[in-house]
């Protein structure tokens, strides 16, 4: 009985619901203005990509244009036919003036060069991109720029590794003076010392063996730098940069040069010579070997960038279905916020998880594979013995 009923109530809810946005639909279809709509695409990849401002809100003025809020950054140009120019982004009053011969794109501007018949895949042309134009207003495709910017996924970097360079010299500096060594640790040591022991146990020791001094401070290195980057990501209007592919193409790449100064004669051997196999599976193992090699560091890259977009778009897809259904109808808008606050307060809070996982992932992953490269050959001496 209580299942028919709350069948009965859902179905009812429902059918309210889509009456509403249907009666909505039709009033506004009978209405001759067309009114800008919510870009979900537009907000979702405006926090993904990079920028040169880090923009927090808009503001709706009585006239309906929107004044965005934020704080703009410097902007670096070099054109071998120009020169270098410095000035900040704010000059462009975002992508609406053109400032000493450069135009920032937008997506309006984007959009009217497709109508015009440009091929905007073909020339790179995205909004965010900084391109030289002639007096008519047009791109100068005669001259050619080097963007030097400080963007927000820059900037951003730098204040993580600042932040990361302070803490540890100011904890290193309370154990030089016998804090948390005759005492025990206390403030910033008591959180950080359980942390680092862990990264210590779980992560050097047991893929690394007696070498684990020597790997470790760049295992703790990697890993806190990620996870003070995968947090700042969270904070609103702030960047993402550990889903930005540049920054962990780098760090992957880095941790590749690790493994290949680790690794020793037999590492190399095995790979392109593996013992013990006949001829006929060499020649299938070899080329296997090599592509693994190489598969490494893209797991490392692929996997904290993937994780940490994905994360963020369900983020602000949760929140866009607010603005989309408040597009069809006032009280759909206000229904849906109640369900999409919850469960963006759910994933927000995975996504705190999910900082701290990657993070551990990646100083594992990278610690697994410098441990396979200085690995002696101890199973085919016993073999042979």
């Amino acid at each position: 009985m209580t299942s028919r009923l709350m069948k009965s109530f859902t179905v009812a809810v429902f059918s309210v619901f889509a009456l509403l946005i249907s009666v909505s639909s039709y009033a506004k279809e009978g209405d001759g203005e067309k009114k800008k709509g919510f870009n979900a695409q537009e907000v979702i990849f405006g926090h993904i990509l990079d920028a040169h401002e880090f923009h927090f809100f808009d503001i709706i003025q009585k006239d309906g244009h929107h004044k965005p809020v934020g704080i703009p950054l410097p902007v670096i140009l070099y054109s071998p036919q120009k020169g270098f120019d410095v000035f900040m982004s704010s000059k462009f009053h975002h992508g609406e003036i053109v400032h000493e011969g450069y135009r920032l794109l937008t997506e309006e501007y984007v959009e009217e060069l497709k109508k015009e018949g440009v091929d905007v895949k073909k020339e790179g042309l995205h909004a965010g991109l900084i391109v030289p134009v002639g007096a008519n207003g047009k791109i100068d495709h005669s001259v050619s720029v080097y963007d030097f910017s400080l963007t927000r996924n820059v900037v951003q970097m730098f204040l993580a590794l600042t932040l990361l360079v302070w803490i540890m010299i100011s904890i290193a500096n309370r154990y030089k003076k016998g804090h948390g060594v005759k005492t025990a640790p206390t403030g910033m040591q008591n959180l950080m010392e359980p942390i680092i022991a862990f990264v210590r146990d779980e992560v050097a020791k047991p893929n690394l063996g007696n070498r684990w001094e020597k790997y470790l401070p760049y295992l703790l290195t990697v890993f806190f730098f990620i996870l003070i980057n995968n947090i700042f990501g969270l904070i609103p209007g702030t960047a993402n940069v550990t889903g930005n592919i540049a920054f962990t193409v780098v760090l992957g790449l880095i941790s590749l040069v690790v493994i290949v100064a680790s690794s020793r004669k037999y590492y190399w051997g095995h790979i392109f010579n593996p013992p013990g196999m006949p001829i006929g599976i060499k020649l299938i193992l070899v080329p296997v070997e090599i592509l693994s090699f190489f598969i490494r560091p893209m797991a490392l890259i692929i996997r904290l960038f993937a994780n940490m977009v994905a994360g963020h778009i369900i983020i602000i897809c949760l929140i866009s279905l607010i603005f989309i259904f408040a597009g069809l109808n006032q009280y759909a808008g206000w229904g849906t916020s109640i369900f999409s606050i919850a469960f963006t307060i759910f994933i927000y809070f995975i996504e705190i998880l999910v900082a701290f996982i990657q993070a551990f992932i990646f100083s594992m992953l990278t610690a697994v594979f410098i441990g396979q490269a200085f690995e002696e050959p101890h199973h085919d001496a016993h073999a042979a013995h």
